[in-house]
């Protein structure tokens, strides 16, 4: 379960987040909406721990993983995208290859191309960072606009996957501008004013 509370952070003097608060349960798909600046991508970083908040606390359970894409993803640019995958994963000491080669293929795209990620367009880019975000059995996900770029049938397979996750009792929050038309949420919510509501 992730709890977050009261969550307050301000940059320069400027609030971002005023007073947020979530709870999360397994299982739970949540999507927040915001316009740019609302604060989506300063949340999930505060999540993760890249940013400390100024007030509040973000809990979750011991043994949770939590997976990230959040805003553009960045990569080791020169090598293929297994090399690249096999870099992240390592870092935690959870490679799968046959689990990142079957969501690679889920997605279209080749677990064996040499191509390097600089030429990959933002779609396939996107595709990847939603792949590492999910790939070493990550319990708790959040995915920062994850339909950037992607193409009508990679939308439906990103559907699927959602779906899966859900069976598969992940947390998941979707941060985005719109609702991803077939998505099923548990929870719509709107980050406006720094402050949560239901949307």
């Amino acid at each position: 379960m992730l709890k977050i509370n009261h969550l307050a952070k301000a940059f320069k003097h400027t609030p971002v987040l005023t007073d947020v608060s979530l709870q999360a349960e397994p299982g739970e798909l949540i999507h927040i909406a915001g316009e740019n600046g609302s604060g989506k991508s300063t949340l999930f970083k505060i999540i993760t721990g890249l940013l400390t908040a100024d007030h509040g606390t973000v809990k979750h359970d011991p043994d949770d993983v939590i997976g990230a894409l959040i805003e553009n993803p960045g990569f080791l640019e020169f090598e293929n995208v297994m090399t690249n995958l096999r870099f992240l994963a390592e870092l935690n000491h959870r490679f799968d290859a046959d689990r990142i080669k079957a969501l690679l293929t889920q997605f279209h795209l080749d677990p064996a191309s040499r191509q390097p990620v600089s030429k990959y367009s933002v779609g396939m880019r996107q595709k990847v960072g939603i792949i590492q975000a999910i790939m070493e059995n990550q319990t708790v996900i959040l995915l920062d606009e994850p339909t950037r770029g992607l193409d009508p049938d990679s939308i439906h397979q990103f559907i699927n996957l959602m779906t899966t996750l859900k069976h598969e009792q992940k947390t998941v929050i979707v941060a985005s501008h719109d609702h991803v038309a077939g998505l099923d949420y548990d929870q719509s919510l709107v980050l406006k004013d720094g402050q949560l509501a239901n949307a």
